[in-house]
């Protein structure tokens, strides 16, 4: 039983990884606009999704306990182009990438570093869902910022923690899942919130 639930829920978030950033990608695509979308959340994501990756591949922890992290950092950074390009100037993301390209590197230089990034990667990562947060409360608008990816996202943090309890063990990456897991749900239920209020409002 233990082994056909740890097998559903790592495919099962390999599969929502997959597609967890299209229905953002194509909400900016459609509306045209990066509007209500927080540029320092989607970095800071980034930066957690890179040293959560780079952790997990330090340490050599099962393959399927993170594989949709590869994934989730090349559609982070097509988003990132989106939303640059439609703040009209794609250019501006290019120091971003390099920063990723030498962090990857640098992560590991030393065990410490690794050790020290992943233990600020919770704060890192919360800090990014708290950014959204910020921008749409300021906005008291969801724009083009898409639910379906935040509640997926939920999904794949719930699911996690299961695959953390029944693999590894590891105490940082079940609380970062647990907070995840909360932050995630909080910024999906705002985000709804404020579509309801659109929808009202015409």
């Amino acid at each position: 039983m233990e082994t056909r639930l740890l097998w559903f829920c790592n495919w099962s978030v390999l599969g929502v990884c997959a597609t967890l950033k299209l229905p953002q990608i194509f909400a900016v695509l459609g509306a045209r606009s990066a509007r209500g979308i927080s540029l320092p959340s989607l970095l800071l994501e980034l930066a957690g999704f890179l040293v959560f990756l780079r952790y997990q591949c330090y340490y050599e922890y099962p393959l399927l306990t993170y594989l949709e992290y590869p994934i989730l950092v090349a559609q982070d950074l097509i988003l990132l182009l989106c939303v640059f390009h439609f703040k009209g100037d794609v250019k501006q993301a290019a120091p971003y990438i390099v920063l990723c390209v030498s962090a990857w590197f640098i992560l590991t230089l030393q065990k410490w570093i690794i050790d020290l990034a992943m233990n600020l990667c919770t704060f890192i990562s919360a800090a990014s869902k708290f950014a959204q947060l910020q921008c749409l409360w300021k906005s008291r608008d969801s724009g083009a910022v898409s639910a379906a990816t935040w509640s997926l996202a939920s999904y794949t943090c719930a699911a996690r923690i299961m695959t953390t309890l029944m693999t590894t063990s590891d105490l940082t990456i079940l609380i970062r899942f647990v907070i995840m897991l909360a932050l995630n749900t909080w910024v999906a239920a705002t985000i709804l919130h404020y579509q309801k209020t659109d929808v009202k409002s015409e």
